[in-house]
């Protein structure tokens, strides 16, 4: 059982890559979360509040492009749904879930703020989970990775523009 920010759940012993969200589960050691582009109509809010509700967690890492910041400055989108899961997320903070923030490209504001908590949410620029097993995980964004964003920004505007245009059509 997967959640894909921009698709819902993912069962594939089903046959269905949109299957319901499973009963509720105890609690998970950590969840990671990665690009749901908060801030564009193709983000699955409600699907996300429901997956942070049936899978609760002692740590939940947000990697990278949870805002989309570029997006936002071509065209603010905002709606109610995307509050909803800010919301979730600073209320599992205060509720004892260790929320760690490692920003990405499009959300690459939030970096200037790393080394700081903001309503018991950190913000990192990397971050390193032991599990219960004692293995270290590194937990960061792709984008450190991409030749493009790191040597050539302007291509990846470009490109992330280009793909704005292709979900239009």
């Amino acid at each position: 059982m997967a959640f894909d920010a921009l698709g819902g759940y993912a069962d594939m012993s089903r046959g269905s890559r949109f299957a319901a969200a499973p009963a509720r589960r105890a609690p998970y050691r950590a969840v990671f979360i990665s690009d749901l582009h908060l801030g564009t109509p193709g983000c699955q809010a409600d699907a996300l509040l429901e997956f942070l509700k049936e899978h609760p967690s002692e740590y939940l890492y947000l990697v990278g492009d949870i805002v989309d910041g570029w997006q936002l400055r071509r065209k603010w989108y905002w709606p109610q749904s995307h509050n909803d899961v800010v919301q979730k997320i600073m209320r599992k903070a205060r509720k004892g879930c260790r929320v760690v923030f490692v920003p990405g490209n499009h959300d690459m504001f939030a970096r200037q703020f790393a080394g700081q908590h903001f309503g018991g949410i950190a913000v990192q620029h990397e971050a390193v989970h032991v599990t219960a097993t004692g293995q270290r995980l590194w937990v960061v964004h792709g984008d450190a990775f991409d030749a493009v964003v790191q040597c050539a920004r302007w291509l990846a505007v470009v490109g992330d523009n280009l793909y704005g245009i292709t979900l239009r059509l």
